[in-house]
């Protein structure tokens, strides 16, 4: 992240933001990190080494003060903590200020869970798949079972956690995943990844007994049956369009297995 036209000093130095892998060299682009991403403020960013830098890498003292206090305040509002930062460079305008400030508003009074998400979308995201996996760990682990954010929500959570798992080749795990997102929503789709996951890790004998074992609707399963082996048929002609030079078998069976698995996973 980098900006063309910079108002003060960059930092030799950045400030690195560990939640999310992100490093910053500059007030714009700490602007830009904050306005953009609210729902990511966690202690990470809100603590006293980002006052700290701003001093001692930007040199902006009195900034550095403004923050410091803010964060002193008994009601820990994130708003007086990040707003003098867009202030001190009129990154936005009154009314860009405004809606910001009541964003503020919404994202601190929201369920903690929600925002846990967010944060751990981002970092899937950011191809950061094992800090994901604890993040969505984490709210599953305070939630055995649903709560005020229903059972969508969760559903959700064990879905994302399953792709993350997925993205990492961890197809048991995975599985194991959407099985419990399925088990919360009774969806197809969720049946449809569970169902499309185990090829990955399963013979055919442990595969067929599994799905018996299910006692899930026979006709959905014979469909998304059908849907893989559509998906493994187009991959299959995809990579045979493409020019495989010495490519070995292996390889070749490696690279069906990730467009099987891009497909059933979409």
């Amino acid at each position: 992240m980098s900006f063309d036209l910079c108002t003060v000093k960059t930092a030799e130095h950045p400030f690195y933001i560990e939640s999310v892998g992100v490093s910053i060299y500059s007030i714009e682009e700490l602007c830009f990190f904050l306005k953009e991403n609210l729902y990511l403020i966690d202690k990470s960013i809100m603590n006293s080494s980002l006052c700290d830098w701003v001093r001692d890498e930007l040199g902006l003292k009195t900034l550095s003060r403004k923050m410091s206090e803010a964060m002193e305040r008994p009601d820990k509002d994130v708003s007086y903590f990040i707003m003098p930062v867009f202030a001190e460079i009129g990154y936005l305008s009154g009314k860009g200020l405004h809606a910001l400030r009541e964003e503020l508003t919404r994202v601190q009074v929201g369920p903690e869970d929600e925002r846990s998400k967010i944060r751990a979308d981002y970092l899937v995201q950011s191809g950061r798949y094992t800090a994901a996996i604890t993040a969505y760990r984490k709210i599953l682990t305070r939630n055995s079972s649903p709560s005020s954010l229903g059972a969508q929500f969760y559903a959700s959570v064990w879905n994302n956690l399953g792709c993350a798992y997925a993205l990492q080749f961890r197809y048991r795990n995975a599985a194991d995943c959407f099985l419990s997102a399925w088990k919360l929503v009774r969806s197809r789709e969720m049946m449809r990844k569970y169902v499309s996951t185990l090829p990955l890790f399963l013979d055919e004998k442990e595969y067929r007994d599994t799905l018996e074992s299910l006692g899930a609707d026979p006709v959905l399963i014979e469909k998304i049956q059908e849907y893989n082996l559509k998906i493994a048929a187009d991959a299959r002609d995809r990579l045979r369009a493409r020019p495989q030079g010495k490519l070995t078998d292996e390889e070749v069976l490696t690279q069906m297995e990730e467009e099987y698995r891009r497909g059933a996973f979409a």
